[in-house]
């Protein structure tokens, strides 16, 4: 697969991975139709692509996961059909479970669980009619192994994996390929946008996030991955190993967690 001549829609595309996304992307001969909350800086993303009349901007809130069907055929109608929607718009959480209220977990699986689902669903519709489409999620690996301070974080990505693998195995039969994508850790926002427990943003870069891949180095290795259909792929430094310690060690994972210092 490549990615010449396809619609390609990116959630998150204001900044970090989406962004990187994007740029790289819009080297290539394919079309992208970026989402997030934020109209301006999506505008100034589609002014740093390199191709921007191949560009669209469509605003939204995950949050607002009623909204999904009308603003799905609203996306199919830019560019006439849409062949990978990459999901990758989401929040963070850093704060022990004691000290997480409830609606900081709720609000955690309405934008990283039930409005992707909800979007997905929203254009399978399409994928099954036109017998072809590929849905690209970003979770974690926070999706496959846990670690203290991201317990509602965790949640909503292993919810993720559960669903995504059900829609690969029924869909197949219609051609519709799921890849999912999970990041250790990469220099981005991420940890400054995660949300306290108490529902405010930490506005900080933590120590992990700082020394992790660079969005660039991350975003390549992905379209690789994209590239070749895989069903995951687990992108980052030595943290990737937690997946496979999780399968075979865990209670190896669960000290070597224990021993680290991560924020």
């Amino acid at each position: 697969m490549n990615f010449t001549n396809k619609v390609i829609w990116i959630t998150g595309a204001s900044s970090g991975i989406g962004k990187a996304l994007a740029l790289q992307l819009s080297n290539l001969d394919c079309k992208l139709i970026l989402s997030s909350r934020r109209e301006s800086e999506l505008n100034i993303v589609k002014s740093q692509c390199n191709n921007p009349n191949n560009v669209a901007i469509l605003a939204f809130d995950l949050a607002d996961y009623d909204m999904m069907k009308p603003l799905a055929k609203n996306a199919i109608s830019i560019f006439g059909s849409i062949d990978i929607l990459i999901n990758n718009g989401g929040i963070s959480q850093r704060s022990l479970i004691i000290d997480t209220d409830i609606s900081v977990d709720k609000k955690l699986m309405e934008i990283d669980y039930l409005g992707t689902v909800a979007l997905s669903k929203a254009l399978l519709p399409h994928f099954m009619s036109q017998e072809s489409g590929h849905f690209v999620t970003v979770t974690s690996l926070m999706g496959k192994f846990g670690s203290p301070y991201r317990s509602a974080y965790c949640g909503a990505k292993h919810a993720l994996h559960g669903f995504f693998d059900v829609l690969r195995m029924e869909h197949e039969k219609d051609n519709v390929k799921v890849t999912l994508i999970c990041p250790g850790f990469v220099n981005t926002d991420v940890s400054k946008n995660a949300l306290k427990g108490d529902g405010t943003k930490l506005e900080k870069l933590d120590k992990a996030t700082e020394n992790g891949l660079s969005v660039e180095e991350f975003t390549k290795r992905m379209l690789i991955a994209i590239s070749k259909q895989k069903f995951e792929a687990y992108i980052g430094k030595k943290e990737t190993m937690g997946v496979f310690l999780k399968r075979f060690f865990p209670k190896l994972l669960h000290k070597t967690v224990m021993k680290s210092e991560v924020r």
